[in-house]
Parts: structure tokens; sequence; C-alpha cells
């Protein structure tokens, strides 16, 4: 009897610990990764991604699969990747959606061998917008217009391309999406602007575009505010030096009155 109690004893505790082991991993649920569904291309093509609160650059690249250094650059944020919640970034370029009939049944196409695609060359384009910070907050609002009689340079870091254009204000603001360099080569690019008569810069007037590729659409945003006046330059103030003199001719006269008086008393 006491053999197989001494049998039985182990037995029941080794498969308490299988059940316990078997109930642990089914209780533990596998992390579910964020799910996240990639937005329609708007009507420009561009493909934008809302800052939602507790988002950071990293989290966005993990979740969109869009790197640091693309947010930084198409989206003209600092080195530290600061981002607002309510933001909107561009996370990417696709077609414009468009209104399609239903299509009907339609036989199945022969399978086509895939090809290599070649390389593109000189296929990037570079647009920079140049606007009227109105609040002369450095963040561009869709109310603030675009700004007429500036220059934008795009310039290749190696020396091979240098363009500059003229800002002016399109038929159509809402639409705008600024001066627009087509047929950029591949390359490292210094982008400047110089603001009109008239105006304060609210932003850096030079960004630097790390990296264009073939196929890139990159956009860059500068911003100035209209410069105040002030009244005395017009004329209307006074010389502090005539105020000097004033005041030492009327100490003079004073002087001269009491020296007066003194020798009125003695006589």
């Amino acid at each position: 009897m006491k053999t197989r109690l001494s049998l039985l004893l182990p037995l029941l505790l080794l498969t308490g610990l299988l059940l316990w082991l078997a109930t642990g991993v089914r209780a533990a649920p596998a992390d579910q990764a964020a799910q996240y569904a990639t937005p329609t291309p708007g009507s420009d093509g561009r493909i934008i991604y809302v800052v939602q609160s507790g988002d950071t650059c990293l989290r966005i690249q993990l979740l969109t699969g869009v790197s640091q250094e693309y947010l930084i650059t198409t989206n003209h944020l600092d080195s530290n990747c600061t981002i607002q919640v309510g933001q909107k970034l561009v996370i990417g370029l696709g077609g414009p959606a468009a209104e399609t009939d239903t299509p009907g049944p339609s036989p199945t196409p022969s399978p086509v061998p895939p090809t290599s695609t070649p390389a593109v060359s000189g296929s990037a384009e570079v647009c920079v917008m140049l606007y009227n910070d109105l609040n002369g907050d450095a963040l561009h609002q869709t109310s603030e217009p675009a700004l007429a009689g500036g220059a934008i340079s795009l310039t290749s870091l190696s020396g091979t391309y240098s363009q500059t254009q003229t800002t002016t204000v399109p038929a159509d603001p809402t639409a705008y999406q600024g001066i627009c360099f087509q047929n950029v080569p591949e390359g490292k690019y210094s982008v400047s602007a110089a603001v009109p008569d008239g105006y304060n810069a609210t932003t850096d007037l030079t960004y630097t575009l790390t990296s264009v590729n073939p196929g890139d659409t990159l956009y860059v945003v500068f911003g100035a505010q209209a410069r105040t006046t002030s009244s005395t330059q017009n004329g209307s103030g006074h010389s502090p030096l005539l105020g000097i003199l004033g005041v030492l001719f009327l100490l003079a006269a004073v002087g001269l009155g009491v020296y007066a008086w003194r020798l009125m008393r003695k006589k």
C-alpha cells in the first residue's frame, strides 16, 4: 500500500504541474500589434497622417513603415522630429482617388512575366512655398496666403545644379503647392528663400534636403511677416540735443535773474 502511495504522489504532482503550465500559456494572450489602415491619397496625391495623442516619430514609423528621416525631410521638421497633436504629416504619395463604375465580370488575364523596372533619372520634384505668416507663429495655416515677390533657390551641394524662381500669387490659392522645380537630379540640395521688401522672415530661410531620389516629391515651406514702422521715423520726433540746449539756456536765465536781484538788494 505504501509503495502505491509513493508512486501515486509524484504522478499527481507531475499531472498538476502540466495542467498549470497549460493553463498559464492559454491565459496569457499574445500582444496584439497596433493596427493601422493606410489613408486614401488626397486629390493632390499626398497621403496624410494626423498626429494623435501619444504619437512620436518612432511610433509613426512603426505604424506606417515610413522612416523618421522621410518624416523630417518631407514635413520640414526639426532634427529632433518634434510633432504636435493634430498636425498633418505627409507620409507618402499615391494616385488621387477617382470615382469609377463598378466593373462587370471580365476574363482572367494571362499572367505576364515580371520585368525589371529601369532606373529613373532626373525625375524628382521639389516644391517650395513662401507664405504670408499673418500671426507670426512660423506655422503655415490654411488661411495664410502665398506671398509674391520673393525668390526661391534650389542648389545641389555638389554644385552641378542651381535654379532660382520668383514667387507669385496663384488664381486659386487653395490648390497652390508652391513653386515646383521639376526634373531634379538625385543628390543633396540646399533650398533658400529671399523675402520681399517690407517683410521679415519668421522661419529659417535655408533648408537642406539630405536625400533627393528619383520619383520623390518633396515640400519645403518658408514664412515671412509684414514689417511694422514706427511713427518716429517720419520726422515727428524731436532731437535730444535741442532739449539739452533749452535746459542750459533756462538755467543760465535763472542764474542771471538771481545775480541781478542780489545787486539790487545791495543798493
